[in-house]
């Protein structure tokens, strides 16, 4: 909104200065300001809030040290997170741009999706909260909403390596004139010839194989949507995890989504040009902000939980800002966290059911899972477990930024 005041003021008023909004730096620094005033200063008022509503959260006994003291902990604080940066979003973004609106829809839907969850919990003492088809219900209809506007919406197009053109020559810029294009094609990490087209695994099927791409590029949206969102729910397990790991994660894709959008960066870099994904800086910048803002009060001993509200939100919102940048296919490297956390707890259901029914009991690999429980079985405070998957988190993010030369 404001956005669309100052450039009226720039263009038909000439006020002096106004011109800055113009500028994707300039409002995503007021964007991160602004939704870690907003989290920490009002986030607050909500955690009182939710305590005085849900009389404390009830804990599974998991026989874990320090567990019996977080009863009490309101949740639902996922909520914090969302406002903090859908406010710095309308204030600040255009919002008549396809990627933003994409990314509101995703934080609205996810949100959803997570609040009837942890309301279920709380308020209707049902352990369980929503059945697990309605979740994935939930996160297939926006994976069918996300894949078929980035695949049928006109305004979403790239320039590959095959449409570019060269706009430097001597160090000046000469022509920023190239073929922008529809298409499903995505980036290959590490790779020198590193773009795929979704679509060329249909060209067994005839001349016009890409009309029917969609039925690739979709469901692949969808798996991931469901994928990310479920790994950032389960790495929702102690204080300051999900929200700290996330935040590394976004603030990389926030460097693809601005270096993807602007034409000099991503000429140079030699990666795929994304017109007017650069906006998406700007959400980016207020997630950001909003995550660091809710570690406030998330850090160890934390005074609220975000709940499925904020986890299922957060990795939703991952899923869909790595396939609007088309870096996807790294999503396995720089969200290797979730990764892990995933893959424990499917690694441990199987060899217990495999061993079950083998030798008559169930034996297991982790003492338990998700990952970071079996840290905790093994003794490690919940402070150690975390600051170190941060730093391995950072690790992961800068192996990500090296992706953008090192093929």
């Amino acid at each position: 909104m404001l956005y669309y005041l100052f450039q009226y003021l720039d263009k038909t008023l000439d006020v002096p200065g106004t011109g800055v909004f113009q500028y994707i730096t300039f409002r995503s620094g007021l964007a991160i300001i602004l939704s870690l005033m907003i989290s920490t200063i009002f986030g607050k008022r909500v955690i009182n809030y939710l305590r005085r509503l849900q009389i404390g959260e009830t804990v599974r006994e998991l026989g874990l040290e320090g567990q019996t003291q977080k009863a009490g902990t309101p949740t639902m604080g996922g909520l914090i997170i969302i406002f903090s940066t859908l406010i710095p979003v309308l204030l600040l973004a255009k919002l008549d741009n396809i990627y933003v609106l994409l990314l509101i829809v995703t934080t609205v839907w996810m949100g959803t999706i997570g609040f009837i969850d942890d309301y279920i919990k709380i308020f209707k003492k049902d352990k369980e909260g929503l059945k697990g088809i309605f979740k994935v219900i939930g996160q297939v209809g926006l994976g069918l909403i996300v894949g078929s506007v980035l695949y049928f919406h006109p305004a979403v197009t790239v320039r590959t390596d095959t449409a570019k053109t060269d706009i430097f020559k001597q160090g000046t810029v000469v022509s920023a004139v190239a073929k922008e294009e529809k298409s499903t094609a995505t980036t290959i990490p590490f790779f020198k010839n590193n773009e795929m087209d979704y679509a060329e695994l249909l060209s067994w099927a005839g001349d016009n194989y890409k009309d029917y791409a969609w039925l690739i590029f979709i469901p692949v949206v969808i798996f991931i949507i469901t994928a990310v969102s479920n790994g950032a729910n389960l790495t929702d397990g102690i204080d300051g995890l999900a929200a700290g790991t996330s935040a590394i994660s976004v603030l990389t894709l926030g460097i693809f989504a601005f270096v993807s959008g602007n034409i000099i960066f991503s000429n140079y870099l030699n990666i795929m040009y994304i017109p007017n994904s650069g906006e998406m800086t700007v959400y980016i910048a207020a997630f950001v902000g909003s995550l660091v803002g809710f570690l406030w009060y998330n850090t160890y001993p934390a005074t609220v939980f975000m709940g499925d509200t904020g986890s299922l939100t957060i990795g939703g919102i991952i899923a869909v800002l790595a396939i609007a940048v088309r870096k996807e296919l790294l999503i396995p490297v720089l969200c290797g966290i979730f990764l892990a956390e995933n893959l424990s707890v499917v690694l441990q259901v199987s060899y217990f059911k495999y061993t079950k029914k083998k030798f008559g009991e169930g034996r297991r690999i982790f003492l338990m899972s998700p990952l970071h429980h079996h840290y905790q079985k093994k003794g490690y405070h919940e402070s150690k477990i975390v600051t170190r998957f941060w730093i391995v988190a950072i690790l992961l993010s800068i192996f990500s930024l090296v992706s953008l030369k090192l093929r």
